[in-house]
């Protein structure tokens, strides 16, 4: 009986020790991530910001338990001060920012920031860019291996593509051998972006022809298209530029009005109207940015996560601009594309 009666103490005093030690313990954590896009960009496609949302839960961070998404979007340019102070303002653990955020909103070198129309920085928060094309250039990281700073992420290649591209339309329309050349004529990136793809164009025989467009000004895409139809182009090749991505309805519209087979870097042309879109996958990118945010919530520095290059890319091909245009795109582009539009 003794040893019945002490072994039941011996259990009851673990059991409130136990207990005792649970209610000393500090209630768990509630992370507090911003998301931030920007004008430029336009707004963030619902798949996107599930398979963002999805890459979170899949790492144990569930909104209303441990966990609270704050969404901010500058509509303008303008509204860069106003989101930058807002975002300090609530001591966030970490932001994700889409491309044109990470640039206006992150903390980028000097010389590009005095080039920057509301230029707004973030100097107390990191920054996960998802989407950025080349961060190095952009003055965001030091290095693709070692950040060195408050901001990492993905990047997504698209100046890099660019080649892919030309290739991908002279694949899908054999016939055509001249292409227009679409360019934002201040993108930091133009003369790298133009000089590849004419090395391309040599090899593949083709004639290029560089439009430089600035779509501030007020019918300058109009008068773009008209010029490449009297200089008798046979299909348009698009350059990065967020002013083209906002733009995309219509500039995807003046190449159809102009009969132009048309690529450009993202699926969204493609959505838009564009015969071709061809990138890396967005959802991807987004799900894999939750990683970041897992990595820096658990104490990880920024400035030692080493920017990440996407591992899926997706061609998009809008069958029924093809058919307006007049044009079969081979079979074997079909059955390697991420999808068709009908």
């Amino acid at each position: 009986m003794k040893r019945r009666e002490s072994l039941r103490t011996l259990a009851g005093g673990l059991l409130g020790a136990a207990f005792s030690i649970q209610a000393q313990q500090p209630p768990q954590r509630i992370a507090r991530v911003g998301f931030v896009n920007d004008a430029l960009s336009g707004p963030v496609p619902e798949s996107v910001l599930a398979a963002f949302k999805q890459g979170l839960r899949e790492r144990g961070w569930l909104e209303g338990k441990n966990l609270v998404l704050v969404f901010r979007y500058a509509e303008t340019p303008e509204q860069r001060p106003q989101i930058s102070a807002e975002l300090a303002g609530l001591h966030l653990d970490v932001i994700v920012a889409t491309g044109a955020a990470a640039f206006a909103f992150g903390n980028i070198t000097p010389d590009l920031a005095a080039k920057q129309k509301h230029w707004s920085p973030i100097r107390t928060t990191p920054i996960v860019f998802a989407g950025v094309s080349d961060p190095v250039a952009a003055g965001m990281v030091k290095s693709l291996a070692r950040p060195g700073g408050a901001m990492t992420g993905l990047s997504y290649q698209g100046v890099d593509l660019n080649p892919k591209r030309l290739e991908l339309l002279k694949e899908a329309v054999p016939r055509v051998s001249r292409v227009a050349v679409l360019a934002y004529p201040t993108h930091p990136l133009r003369k790298k972006m133009v000089s590849e793809v004419e090395v391309v164009a040599n090899g593949l025989g083709l004639q290029l022809r560089v439009y430089d467009v600035d779509t501030e000004g007020a019918g300058l895409l109009d008068s773009a298209f008209d010029a490449m139809e009297r200089e008798r182009m046979e299909a348009v090749l698009g350059l990065q530029g967020p002013h083209f991505f906002r733009e995309r309805a219509r500039i995807a519209s003046l190449a159809l009005k102009h009969g132009f087979p048309s690529m450009f870097e993202a699926a969204e042309y493609a959505d838009a109207g564009a015969l071709m879109g061809y990138s890396a996958s967005f959802d991807e990118i987004y799900r894999r940015a939750a990683g970041y945010v897992d990595r820096i919530l658990k104490g990880a520095n920024p400035a030692d996560l080493p920017v990440e290059q996407p591992t899926q890319f997706e061609l998009v091909i809008n069958l029924e601009t093809a058919t307006a245009l007049g044009i079969t795109i081979p079979q074997t582009m079909l059955l390697r594309a991420h999808r068709l539009i009908r």
